[in-house]
C-alpha cells in the first residue's frame, strides 16, 4: 500500500467511536506490519481488535492479523489497559526510582519497585547502545519484580521500546510467560509522559506482568 492509502485508512479506522488514533506501519513492500490504536475504556479491547479488523476488511480489502493490531486504552483517569483490557494496578506495585550508571561502553540500570511497605532494587547491565537501552529498563524491572514475587521467576522480557502512535509516543514491552511446557508472550504499553521513557517501559512491563502474576501466585 501507498502512504496515501495508509492515511486513508487511518482516517476510517479513527470514524469508529471508541477510537482517538490510529497509526498503521507497512513494510518497504507496502505490507501492514504494526497497527496502533489508541482508543477510550467504553469497550473491551478484544472487540476494538475486531472492529477495527472488520472496519479494513470491509472498506478496503485488507485482511488484519489481530497480532500486529495493538491497542492502548486511555481510561478517566489516564488509567491505562493493556491489550487483553486489563487494567494497570499501581497500587499493586508501583515505581520507586529509575537510574543508570554509565562506565566506559557499560551500562548498569536501577530500577526500584515498592509494594506496601516492601521495597526493592533490580539490576541490569548491558550495552551502552541506543537499542539496548529500553530493554535493560525493562530487565531490570523484571529482576525487582522476581524480589517481591517468587512466580516471577518464570518472566523474561522478550523486546523494549518506544514507537510513535499518533502525537503520542508509547512505550511496547513484550513479556514472555514460561510455564512448561509452554510459554506465552503477553504484550503491555504505557504512554510516555513528560519525556519520560524509561518511566513509560517500567509502567508497561507492570501492565503486561501485575495481574498475570497474581493469578499464577493464587494457583500455586
Amino acid at each position: 500500500m501507498t502512504d496515501e492509502e495508509l492515511i486513508e485508512v487511518e482516517r476510517e479506522l479513527v470514524r469508529l467511536p471508541e477510537v482517538q488514533i490510529a497509526r498503521i506501519v507497512a513494510d518497504d513492500e507496502g505490507r501492514v506490519t504494526e497497527v496502533h490504536i489508541v482508543a477510550d475504556a467504553t469497550k473491551h479491547a478484544k472487540q476494538i481488535v475486531r472492529d477495527v479488523q472488520s472496519v479494513a476488511l470491509a472498506s478496503f480489502g485488507l485482511e488484519f492479523d489481530r497480532r500486529v493490531v495493538s491497542v492502548v486504552q486511555l481510561g478517566d483517569d489516564d488509567g491505562l489497559l493493556s491489550v487483553a483490557g486489563e487494567p494497570l494496578e499501581v497500587s499493586r506495585v508501583a515505581i520507586d526510582t529509575i537510574s543508570a550508571e554509565i562506565t566506559g561502553l557499560r551500562a548498569l540500570v536501577k530500577v526500584g519497585l515498592t509494594r506496601g511497605e516492601h521495597s526493592v532494587i533490580g539490576y541490569a547491565e548491558g550495552s551502552v547502545a541506543t537499542t539496548a537501552r529500553f530493554r535493560l529498563v525493562a530487565t531490570a524491572t523484571v529482576d525487582a519484580l522476581r524480589q517481591l514475587e517468587p512466580v516471577a521467576e518464570c518472566l523474561d522480557i522478550d523486546a523494549a521500546q518506544i514507537v510513535r502512535v499518533g502525537s503520542l509516543d508509547v512505550a511496547i514491552v513484550t513479556v514472555v510467560f514460561v510455564t512448561l511446557p509452554t510459554e506465552q508472550v503477553i504484550a503491555g504499553s504505557a504512554v510516555v509522559h513528560s519525556h519520560d521513557e524509561p518511566g513509560a517501559v517500567v509502567r508497561a512491563v507492570l501492565d503486561a506482568t501485575n495481574r498475570r502474576l497474581v493469578r499464577l501466585a493464587s494457583s500455586l
